[in-house]
């Protein structure tokens, strides 16, 4: 208990892990102790001892809003993390044998509507209408196909952005994690390898973690610790919800392809579709960060790995090769202990949804549930749940193909497509999909909307032409704005992206 007049301690929340998901965590929620004025000390603990297989990793474009939120340099980042610049993802293969279609991130609603409108959809289902490709009204689309930069370079020799969209990037999330580690200021760390905790045995809450060098006592704990779950499943019990009936691979073989010099560096993360999954190529700027994410009920793990040798023309040497189970944790937040990053929930790499899922956690988290109430547990497992419920209907979207070359396919066909995603391709059978069709998340934070759906159903073949040309019949008025607006954009953007630098270029000018 505290004296009269004495200096209250601080309350103490402990990060267990470091890497990208640990040191997310410091900087957020030091930034949101600041905000609140609240009288919390942060430590994470890591260990040395644990090693990172550093395999490549995409964001989303809110990892860049979340550089500049804290003022971090881009630029640095990009040169000391080896990482590239991500446009979208090239989809190879998915809907058919020789068909690819690329998703980039980018919206061009953004450039035409008041900032703080509602968001649209008017540009994509005029594009379907027109029988135009969506991605047709996409800055990005033409960047990414030129293998282009976000910048070109004045004369003065400094450079200008093609345009006003956040893009998103590529990295070693090893190298990435020491980046974040050695930007966050003011943040205790103790190099310890967690072992055990210990419980009040009432409450059930966490009181000290035990690591190899002694005791940490804290008050709340980040469980940042990834695949091990070494807080919320193995101290606390937490309960695994797997998406096993939903999503259809539960093997990784992650792999490095070196660049060859002066080789193009793609501003794209590669989803290939392949025999019994897919394979995943993520460029840094010394290598692919490569693997093939497949089922073991069809391949084993040689034939997965001749099959890619095969694909690829010459020999790979694979990194490991993981069995996992995807879904989530019934509760994120057990007790005192929250967990975040893969400790929370895993789901295959196709979206990137990893590192934005536990930025957009944390945000929610720091922004609005600091107080930790047993209320604002219960409010945060809701919104935790239904953020990787969406995303994995979203990734189920993907595997709604004319593919059925293979036993895999053809059980993917029968036995994959999950209850959500048949209701919502019903639904968009009649009438295309709107911004009115998804809940926004608390504090509305950036989620896989009608935005990220549009490219993805497009590509796929999953949207009805008259059902588009129905829409704009009805709205004249929009209509003539969406060609005025679509015929605008994809004439400037066929204009502009010439003009950029090339991806590589301008990397090694930094």
């Amino acid at each position: 208990m505290n004296t009269p007049g004495a200096i209250s301690q601080p309350e103490r929340f402990v990060i267990i892990g470091g890497g990208t998901a640990g040191w997310l965590a410091a900087l957020m929620l030091q930034d949101a102790v600041k905000r609140q004025m609240r009288n919390i000390s942060i430590t994470v603990v890591e260990s040395s001892k644990i090693p990172t297989i550093g395999v490549g990793e995409g964001t989303t474009a809110v990892f860049r809003q979340m550089l500049k939120y804290f003022g971090l340099d881009e630029f640095a980042f990009l040169k000391e993390t080896e990482a590239t610049i991500k446009f979208g993802i090239r989809h190879k293969e998915w809907r058919k044998l020789g068909h690819s279609y690329d998703g980039p991130i980018d919206d061009p609603h953004l450039v035409l509507e008041p900032n703080g409108s509602a968001p649209q959809s008017y540009l994509d289902i005029f594009s379907v209408a027109a029988g135009r490709a969506v991605m047709d009204t996409h800055l990005f689309a033409y960047l990414l196909d030129r293998q282009k930069a976000p910048y070109a370079r004045k004369a003065d020799g400094t450079f200008v952005a093609m345009g006003p969209f956040h893009h998103a990037f590529h990295f070693d999330q090893a190298l990435a994690g020491k980046w974040l580690r050695k930007n966050a200021k003011g943040i205790e760390m103790i190099d310890a390898q967690v072992i055990g905790a210990r419980c009040n045995g009432e409450t059930g809450d966490i009181e000290a973690v035990i690591t190899d060098t002694g005791e940490i006592a804290g008050d709340f704990f980040v469980d940042c610790t990834g695949f091990r779950k070494s807080l919320i499943s193995k101290e606390l019990g937490g309960s695994w919800m797997s998406y096993r009936d939903t999503l259809p691979v539960n093997r990784a073989m992650p792999f490095w392809v070196d660049l060859k010099d002066g080789e193009e560096i793609p501003p794209y993360t590669l989803a290939w579709a392949r025999d019994a999954g897919w394979l995943w190529s993520i460029p840094t700027q010394t290598r692919f960060g490569m693997g093939y994410v497949y089922s073991d009920e069809f391949l084993t793990p040689e034939k997965a790995q001749a099959e890619i040798e095969n694909a690829l023309g010459h020999a790979i040497e694979p990194r490991n090769d993981l069995r996992f189970d995807i879904g989530r944790q019934k509760e994120a937040w057990l007790n005192n202990c929250l967990s975040v990053g893969l400790s929370s929930s895993f789901l295959e790499p196709l979206e990137a949804t990893s590192i934005h899922g536990s930025i957009v956690q944390l945000m929610v988290f720091s922004n609005f549930h600091m107080n930790r109430t047993s209320e604002d547990r219960q409010a945060y497992n809701t919104f935790a749940a239904r953020q990787v419920d969406d995303f994995r209907d979203f990734i189920n979207m993907h595997y709604v193909t004319e593919r059925r070359d293979t036993p895999f396919w053809q059980a993917v066909a029968s036995r994959f497509v999950g209850e959500p995603t048949k209701a919502r391709l019903e639904h968009w059978h009649a009438r295309m999909p709107e911004h009115a069709d998804f809940t926004p998340l608390p504090g509305r934070f950036a989620h896989a909307e009608q935005q990220l759906y549009y490219p993805v159903l497009d590509g796929l073949g999953l949207l009805d032409r008259a059902v588009a040309q129905k829409h704009m019949d009805a709205h004249p008025q929009l209509r003539r704005k969406a060609k005025y607006a679509a015929d605008y954009l994809t004439a400037e953007y066929r204009a502009a992206a010439p003009r950029a630098l090339g991806h590589r270029e301008f990397l090694q000018s930094l």
